[in-house]
């Protein structure tokens, strides 16, 4: 099987479609979370991912924008009500069998879904060896990394909205694993809305 990952959309959607097409042909889509930007929810991207049928669990930014605080912009009248209960019934980690091997997706952590960071010197990674599975997805960081720790292949495909990366010279990235050959392509492109949405932070973490 051909996996696609993105993470960290933040309501990119010019991005994220120029992705999708340069994956190519790919059994399944993965996002790893934060589709949407703090309180403000992106039609164009849930109706994407829906669309794809795409795997999708809930980052921290869902987590604000679908809590009691996020009401005012939950009721926004430029809101897809069916899009957004879609969004709700997602969960925030997802563990399934893909081409006969087990795959575990969160968005920041097993321990903690949507807290803590584990960028690629994190001590903390080493944690994830204790993980039953084949496959380990996440984002977060907005930081790629393909990297074996114990029996799990580990992946954080960066960000495909954001870029904040400065080893990949802060470009929006996705990857494309291959469960055939454990092979990981990750892909680089500058950022479509990039006088908008700086690296500095502007769409958040």
């Amino acid at each position: 099987m051909r996996l696609g990952i993105v993470s960290d959309v933040h309501g990119n959607i010019e991005a994220l479609d120029i992705a999708i097409a340069r994956m190519g042909a790919v059994d399944e889509l993965l996002c790893a979370g934060d589709a949407c930007y703090q309180f403000r929810f992106s039609n164009e991207v849930a109706a994407r991912l829906r669309e794809v049928g795409a795997r999708y669990v809930l980052g921290n930014h869902e987590e604000i924008l679908l809590s009691p605080a996020g009401i005012r912009a939950q009721q926004s009248p430029r809101v897809d009500q069916e899009l957004l209960e879609w969004t709700r019934a997602q969960p925030s980690t997802i563990r399934v069998q893909l081409g006969g091997k087990r795959l575990l997706m969160f968005h920041a952590t097993p321990w903690a879904p949507n807290r803590d960071y584990l960028y690629p010197s994190s001590p903390e990674l080493r944690k994830l060896a204790a993980e039953e599975a084949d496959y380990i997805i996440y984002g977060h960081t907005h930081y790629q990394m393909a990297r074996r720790i114990g029996r799990a292949l580990v992946v954080n495909p960066g960000s495909i909205g954001d870029p904040r990366d400065p080893n990949n010279d802060f470009q929006v990235s996705y990857a494309v694993l291959d469960t055939e050959t454990d092979a990981v392509q990750i892909g680089n492109f500058s950022d479509p809305t990039r006088t908008i949405a700086k690296h500095s932070g502007s769409r958040g973490r």
